[in-house]
């Protein structure tokens, strides 16, 4: 089966040539040589001129994608009083209060996002090590520590996107499933650059954008011109 599998891999990669694809190109290819079995995730990759280790060359941010991610985040809200039954008319999956800050103490993380109100941050305050590595915590800037409840939550079902900047000075950011079409891919892909391109630090000198890859789950890392992201500056 690896075999096989790494057969399908070389293929794909002799496919793409090395040279810098237009976006709606480097999406097509994307999709005429995959081989996996499932409906991939496509990422895209932006190599950034900032220093992470600065403070104020952080980038971060988030966005609702136009055509959402092709499937629906389970959210857990961790909330209090009338925001838990507001919480559930929004369709959040999980909701509660301390019973579920002590369960997900335990090792409970059965969920993909975490939404809290700020009269809990107290609490959940204490969930850090388990829901910073995990990229879960919730944080005032990505828009997940809110008296807006219903909003909040409305927003992550429809494909809220958050991005930030690694040690290493990469953003990984989801686009959609490999099967969308792919006009809706390239015009995700086209949003989250446009909103990197907008965050851009004051501090940050130079080249802001050096790079951007497009890849799926299984598949190879193809390219993508940098006009895509001038276009959007």
């Amino acid at each position: 089966m690896a075999r096989h599998t790494g057969k399908n891999m070389d293929k794909a990669r002799k496919a793409v040539e090395p040279r810098p694809y237009k976006l709606d190109e480097g999406v097509e290819l994307l999709q005429k040589v995959k081989f996996a079995k499932f409906d991939e995730t496509v990422e895209l990759v932006l190599r950034l001129g900032v220093d992470p280790k600065q403070a104020d060359q952080m980038v971060r941010g988030t966005l609702v994608l136009p055509h959402g991610l092709g499937k629906s985040k389970k959210v857990l809200v961790i909330a209090s009083g009338e925001k838990i039954r507001e919480a559930e008319e929004a369709g959040a999956e999980l909701v509660g209060g301390e019973e579920m800050v002590k369960k997900i103490q335990e090792g409970w993380t059965d969920f993909e996002a975490v939404i809290a109100t700020p009269d809990m941050m107290k609490s959940v305050g204490r969930l850090g090590k388990v829901l910073g590595p995990r990229g879960l915590m919730p944080n005032p800037k990505a828009g997940t520590v809110t008296f807006d409840v219903k909003n909040a939550v409305q927003e992550i079902k429809a494909g809220k996107v958050e991005f930030r900047t690694d040690k290493t000075a990469l953003i990984h950011a989801p686009v959609g499933k490999i099967n969308f079409p792919a006009g809706r891919l390239v015009e995700n892909a086209q949003a989250i650059i446009s909103a990197v391109v907008k965050a851009k630090p004051v501090a940050a000198k130079g080249t802001y954008v050096k790079g951007i890859t497009l890849s799926s789950t299984m598949g190879p890392g193809i390219s993508i011109d940098l006009a895509t992201a001038e276009a959007h500056a």
